[in-house]
């Protein structure tokens, strides 16, 4: 019997970790992603804030807003400039001056810096993070999605 009730008591566990993980996927509450491929030039002196680690700046995209972070030396990670808090109408973010944390004034809704993960609600979702691919040798940031 007390193989019956581990088997039983396993099952259930397993099952209480899969509701949060199609919760938290469950795309209908989030942003839409916008296709974009960007080329920059970390050298030229418009993207002087990214030169070095911590470092990180608006950039119009035309299409997309976006916030770019500069990790590490080789490390760059690109979010949109949207909140995530309501998709239908989303504000746009802004790094606050402790650049550290992202806010959405309109929510209150705070987010890190270095990797769009949320802080505070009342957003339920990380930032929309997209891609980034960096050539130390040339300087140039390929953003894309």
């Amino acid at each position: 019997m007390d193989k019956v009730k581990k088997l039983i008591i396993g099952f259930l566990f397993l099952g209480l970790l899969f509701v949060p993980i199609h919760s938290c996927t469950d795309r209908s509450q989030m942003l839409s992603q916008i296709s974009f491929s960007i080329y920059v030039n970390v050298f030229e002196p418009s993207f002087f804030d990214l030169t070095v680690p911590t470092g990180w700046l608006y950039y119009d995209g035309n299409t997309v807003d976006l916030i770019i972070y500069r990790n590490d030396i080789d490390v760059f990670s690109v979010f949109d400039a949207r909140s995530t808090y309501n998709p239908d109408n989303p504000c746009y973010v802004q790094v606050n001056t402790d650049n550290v944390t992202i806010s959405d004034t309109c929510s209150g809704s705070k987010w890190l810096l270095s990797d769009g993960s949320l802080i505070n609600g009342p957003a339920n979702y990380n930032l929309l993070q997209y891609n980034a691919d960096y050539n130390a040798v040339t300087g140039y940031l390929h953003l894309y999605n």
